[in-house]
């Protein structure tokens, strides 16, 4: 029994990316862009000790859009919101100078409770504002260091919570929840070709320290913290995949 095609993508409809100018942010910002019909994108700006990563979005969205005209058509309006208050607030080694370690209780302390979850909330109210109901972000269970606003039943009970408490109709879209870094790389490829995925290598931030200068093979980064060696594990993986990359 053949499977019939997938439903032709609505024009109107628009999708909001969670865009931190990371690999998995400007993974899923392409993912969008090859589904809906408008794609904002949306950084936050919350005192992270890795600020540099906001300085990456506009080549990342600039490159999607040179490589790709379908793309560069889809691609609306790119949003950054201060939450300085989460910084604030948080005592962690992504929000002050503090040698990366795990806590007492079992999580890194990179960890910043209720990160997602603000992020979604305040994703949502923009959303409402842009006429917009699908949401995207890179959160996964499967490469990730064990956050508890990462796990599927989070994204699924915030779904539920925002849509209660909006009255509204939202969809969070979380397109790597189950691959690891080496299949994010994959997916990128799939997505863009070579083309996107050494823009997403040159281009894109995910060290913690916020180390840019020396390109390594997989990218900016200490080579040291956590998100740093699972990007280069991960990249190392997806190269013996495919070696001509």
């Amino acid at each position: 029994m053949s499977v019939p095609p997938p439903p032709s993508r609505p024009e109107n409809e628009a999708a909001l990316v969670l865009f931190s100018g990371g690999q998995d942010s400007a993974t899923c910002l392409a993912w969008a862009l090859s589904r809906f019909g408008r794609v904002e994108t949306l950084g936050f700006d919350y005192g992270q000790r890795h600020a540099v990563e906001l300085e990456c979005r506009t080549a990342l969205r600039d490159g999607m859009a040179i490589e790709n005209p379908d793309w560069a058509a889809r691609l609306g309006a790119d949003h950054t919101l201060d939450l300085a208050a989460l910084g604030t607030v948080s005592d962690t080694a992504l929000t002050r100078e503090a040698e990366i370690a795990l806590t007492e209780g079992g999580l890194p302390n990179t960890f910043v409770p209720g990160r997602n979850i603000i992020f979604l909330t305040f994703a949502a109210a923009l959303a409402a504002r842009r006429n917009i109901r699908h949401i995207v972000t890179g959160v996964c269970e499967t490469d990730y260091s064990g956050y508890p606003d990462c796990r599927d039943d989070t994204m699924k009970s915030l779904q539920v919570t925002l849509n209660l408490g909006m009255d509204s109709h939202y969809i969070i879209h979380t397109p790597l929840m189950w691959i690891d870094k080496a299949e994010t790389w994959d997916l990128a490829l799939q997505l863009g070709g070579n083309a996107l995925v050494r823009l997403i290598n040159h281009e894109s931030h995910s060290c913690y320290l916020g180390t840019r200068g020396t390109l390594h093979a997989w990218g900016h980064g200490c080579g040291t913290c956590p998100a740093c060696q699972l990007r280069k594990a991960g990249w190392e993986r997806f190269v013996a995949q495919h070696p001509h990359v």
